[in-house]
Formats: C-alpha cells, structure tokens, sequence
C-alpha cells in the first residue's frame, strides 16, 4: 500500500450532493480537503429526479444557502423551471422546487469544486478506514493508495454493497451505470457499527420524441421565477414546462398482472423501501380503490429527449414496464430510453452519531447522507454542510456548530437520526418541526446567515447584503408602527371600497395590516413609503404582524425546550448505577448513549420523570466531583 505524500485535514468519501457540500464547507474554512469519488463523471450526478427542493426539503436547501453552502446557487444557475408550492397556505408550508437541466447541474457543480481553493478531487473508490489502534489515520483506496487524513466524512449515498433490480434479474452497483462500493461496510460492521438493508428506487427515462404532449395537461412555472439563493437577483436560464399525466385501470391490471416477477413482492429485496415515495406496483397494491395515480412527465434538460416520469418508480420486469408506462394516455408509442430499477444499499444506523454527526464509535469520523438513513439530495446536503463545518472545526480545536430544533429543519432532521435512528428511508416534512413557524423559507437567512458568517462561511459581499435587509426589515416595522391613517377623503375613499369604513383616526398602518383582510398590497394603496418597500422587506413585516401572537408562543416553547438542551450528558455515564430508573429506561439510555437532556427526553419511551431523575443525578455527581 503506497502513501500518498500529502496529508490532508478532511477527506470526504464520495462526491454525490452530501459529498460536494461537506468538502466545500471543510476547503471553504481553510482546511486542506480531499473529495474522493468512484467516478468523476458523476459528481453531483440527480440518480433520481431532475430536481431539486419540494415540501421541507425546499426548507432544508434555502438554509443550506443560508450558511454558506452551495446547492441553492447552482439550481438557480441550472434550473428550468422554479415554482412556490402551497401558495395558498400559510408561510410555514410554502415551498420552492425546481426542475434542473440534469447535466448542467453536475457539471456546474464539478467547476465550483474543481475551482475551490484548498480542495483537491481524486477518483478512487475507499475500501477501508485506515487506523493505527483505535486513532483514525485515512482511508485506503482499491488502486493501493493510501490516504492520510485528521478526520474522515463518510458520504457513500447508495454505494455500499449496492445492488440493483429489475425484475428477477440484480446485479452489483451504486447506480445505473457505476460500481459498488465493496468492503468499507463491512469493516464498519468489524468495528462495531450497526449495519442495515435499505431500498429505493427510481422511474423508467421516457424519449419524448415518442410521447403525444397535446394530449397531456401542461403545466408551467412562475413568472418570474423566484431564485432559492438568498444571493441570487434573478433567473436567467430558459424556462420549460412539465406534463401531467395520469394512469387508469388498465395500467393497474397490467401492473398487478406482474407482482409475480416483483422482486419487491417476491421476497428478493430484503431492504426497507421508502414509506413516503413509494413504487407505482406499491400504490396500486396499497390504495386498490384508486382508479388513476398521477405522474408529471418532466425534462431532463435542454439538450436532451430524455423525460422523468415522477412517481413512477418500479422494480418490475422491462416488458412489464413497456406495457404499464404505454397504457397511459399520450404515451400509448413510448421508448423506454433506461429502465426503472430499484437499489438496495447499506447504511448505519444513525443512533451511532453525535448531534455534530461525529460518529460514538471512531474519534474524527463523521457520517453524512444516505449512510444515515435518509432519502433524497436536501437531506443529504444538509447533513454533508454540517458534517464538513464539523470536521473542519475539529481541526481547528473548535467546538462543533450543532443546530437546534427550534432553529432549523436541519437540526430537526440531524435531531430525529441520531435520537431515534431509522429502520426506513428518513424524508423531511414540515410535520417533523414542532416549531415550524418560526422555521420558514422566507426567515431563512434571518435564521442562519449569522451562524454561516460566525464561522468563516458566508463571505462578506453576502453578509453584507443580509445585513442591509436586516435593518430594512426593522425600519419598517417601526415606520408603520408609527405610521398613522389622517382619514382625509381619499384615504375614506380608498377604506369605504376595501369594505373598512370602520377604522378609526389614528389607526396605525401596522394595526391596519393586522386585520386579516388586509394586506401589504392594499397597504400601499394607503401609503407612497409602502409602494416603494422591496418585496423581501415587506414579505418579513407582513408576517411578523400578522403571526406575532403565535410566533411569540413559539419563541417561548423553544426557550423552554432549550432549558434541557444545554445539560450535557457525560459520554461515560453509568445509566445502571442511577437509582430510580426503571430497566427499559436504563436499556434504551445505554443504548443510544444521548448528548443532552434534551436529547434523551425524546427517545420514545423515556417518561419526564425518568429526566427528572436524570437530572437530580447530574446534580449529585456534579457535587460529588466538586467534593473530591
């Protein structure tokens, strides 16, 4: 084994959307950073769908952006169609998505990387950690190269032992087209980690030149498109539309004709399979009564035939799969370009994890992406920005930056890995965050580009803008304030045709834009000021006046629920020895080994007493040792 002549603070294993942002947070922090990748023609490859943010994991890209990371930036330089979901919602559930131009993304992507001061790209596939005792030391290559590293970021997404399914046929790989990663899960099983089994899948690629679109519903995107970057001022790539199209009986006759050729209902895949995104042969078994499942047809890129039929994932046979995708209305002469398949693959079972994604096992290890549990690219560059601040901070003999519940949906997402662990595919929803009101899209940047800046990460032409809209937003929550109604004719006028002719002389602008009725639209009907407020200002004053009751509530739960967040649990506490706590309390401790207070209060089955008790103890030891 040859060692390689340069030694490294951080080595990131594998290049996919976890990857590419642990190693730019790690370089961007001044860490000398080697990203290492099966095949460099696939950084940031979208192996599923062309797209990036939807429910949550919109939530979960904008504060990506807002520390500093890089995901939000290249979808608005590459995407090709952008939309805000839930518009008729409240602000807590409003969500961007956007289609991608899928090879521009991965080569956008490739050059930020390949221009990254401090970071180094290197095609290789790691077999093994490298460790002298128990002290990690680098990583080991197949080609014989051995890599010296202070710290390690696993990011090994569906590579690991991966195997692929179509029908009754599988066969090794990471992806369609890539080989698997052989021999790293199982030294991490050697070592004491908890190895599991979990699947996914992904649709057929459909050639467009073979669909009817003029008998499919067309469904475009906003204009103007609305970037995700808080650093983007506009959109600039050309916009598309999307298809909807929709299966019927027969598509389920067929699909249920084929169950027996399933290797998901056949027994072969032992893995856990998504709940939430499930395979078409999946809806059509459990929702039996649905006469049709809908799927929008969506491009691949702007250069390619190549379409995405979303929702449609299978693992069925390839003749299967011709007949149900050409049993659809406008796909009746379809051209499978590449087949669905489903993938089995391994990951760790994250209860392994400190909050900072550190491993419990390996001192200098961290974990990041779909080798925790979760599905999809967001959750994945969620955990690969945190887990490569982290690492980078351990080098630099700092204490890790590890995000609240009430602060982001990353630390809800990294909270409910590493307390609870998974057994299925972890997908982000907006029902996750008990605080979701205060963990917007919009206050993103409000929320987190203080934290990004305190540690290196946001450069300062981007703090400095933040900044700037800072101040705005508290000018003008207290011009109108201030601000009152003269109740002169044409102010009369203008309440009588908004159906006001109640309010009062003296009647503030705030309190006018408290009513539900009013917004800053008809606001600045009243008020030249108002007309002339940028849209990012007013959206923020808008909400905090009309919101301000719950948003207060909110605020005061999580300063309650922070009280027990701060009481660090020693890594060597003897659960066994502490009086008071029942058998199954002293298991499920010993077993998930929880950072704080906080953290044990949420693993099901320990009662507020058992914290009580918990907390009493600390006291005690803490006294004990002052004592001694």
């Amino acid at each position: 084994m040859m060692t390689y002549e340069q030694q490294y603070d951080v080595i990131v294993v594998g290049a996919g959307h976890a990857g590419c942002e642990a190693a730019l947070a790690a370089a961007r922090l001044g860490c000398a950073t080697l990203l290492l990748t099966i095949n460099l023609d696939a950084v940031a490859l979208m192996s599923c769908n062309p797209a990036i943010g939807g429910l949550a994991k919109g939530h979960l890209v904008k504060e990506i952006d807002a520390l500093g990371g890089e995901m939000a930036r290249n979808i608005d330089a590459t995407g090709i169609q952008f939309r805000i979901l839930n518009t008729r919602k409240g602000p807590a559930v409003r969500a961007s998505r956007a289609q991608a131009d899928k090879q521009l993304y991965r080569l956008r992507m490739k050059r930020v990387l390949e221009h990254q001061a401090n970071l180094h790209l290197k095609q290789g596939e790691v077999t093994a950690l490298y460790l002298e005792g128990d002290v990690l030391r680098g990583v080991d290559t197949r080609s014989g190269i051995r890599f010296l590293g202070r710290t390690v970021v696993l990011t090994t997404g569906t590579f690991m032992r991966g195997l692929i399914h179509i029908g009754m046929t599988n066969y090794p790989g990471g992806r369609a087209g890539d080989l698997p990663s052989i021999g790293l899960s199982e030294q991490l099983g050697r070592l004491g980690f908890e190895i599991g089994r979990l699947k996914t899948g992904t649709p057929a690629r459909l050639d467009n030149r073979t669909i009817d679109f003029a008998r499919l519903e067309a469904q475009h995107g906003d204009d103007p498109p609305v970037p995700f970057s808080f650093s983007t001022t506009r959109i600039t790539m050309q916009q598309v539309p999307c298809h909807i199209a929709y299966t019927n009986p027969r598509t389920h006759e067929i699909i249920r004709a084929g169950l027996d050729r399933s290797p998901l209902y056949a027994g072969v895949i032992e893995g856990v399979g998504p709940r939430y995104c499930p395979s078409i042969e999946d809806k059509v078994v459990r929702f039996p009564d649905k006469e049709r499942h809908q799927t929008f047809i969506e491009p691949e890129g702007l250069e390619t035939v190549e379409v995405y039929p979303s929702g449609m994932s299978t693992s069925l046979p390839i003749d299967v799969q011709i007949a149900f995708y050409r049993s659809i209305e406008g796909l009746e002469r379809v051209e499978i370009m590449r087949p669905a398949y489903a993938i089995e693959y391994d990951y760790v079972n994250p209860i392994q994890l400190h909050a900072s994604l550190e491993t419990k096992l390996i001192h200098n290890l961290y974990h990041a992406g779909q080798i925790n549990g979760p599905s999809g690219y967001e959750e994945a560059a969620g955990q690969g920005i945190m887990a490569g601040i982290n690492a980078a901070l351990r080098v630099k003999g700092l204490e890790p930056l590890v995000l609240g519940r009430g602060e982001a949906y990353i630390g809800v997402m990294i909270d409910d890995l590493v307390t609870l662990g998974t057994r299925e595919p972890y997908r982000m929803f907006t029902s996750r965050a008990e605080f979701r009101l205060l963990l917007r899209e919009d206050n993103a940047d409000l929320r987190l580009r203080e934290k990004g800046h305190a540690i290196g990460l946001v450069p300062e032409r981007d703090y400095a803008g933040f900044l700037r809209k800072r101040e705005m937003i508290v000018a003008e929550q207290q011009r109108i304030a201030t601000t009152r109604l003269s109740m002169e004719p044409a102010e009369r006028e203008l309440l009588g045709v908004l159906g006001l002719g109640e309010i009062q002389k003296g009647t503030t602008l705030e309190q006018l834009l408290r009513r539900p009725e009013v917004t800053y639209a008809e606001l600045a009907m009243f008020d030249d000021v108002s007309r002339e407020t940028p849209s990012e200002v007013w959206e923020q004053v808008e909400i905090q006046v009309k919101y301000h009751g719950y948003i207060e509530r909110q605020l005061e739960q999580v300063e309650r629920s922070g009280k027990l967040e701060v009481v660090r649990l020693p890594h060597d506490i003897d659960y066994a020895s502490i009086n008071g706590l029942t058998g199954e309390v002293r298991e499920k401790l010993s077993r998930n080994r929880p950072d704080t207070l906080g953290q044990a209060s949420r693993i099901p089955g320990i009662t507020p007493a058992a914290i009580s008790v918990l907390a009493i103890a600390l006291k005690a030891n803490a006294w004990k040792r002052h004592e001694g």
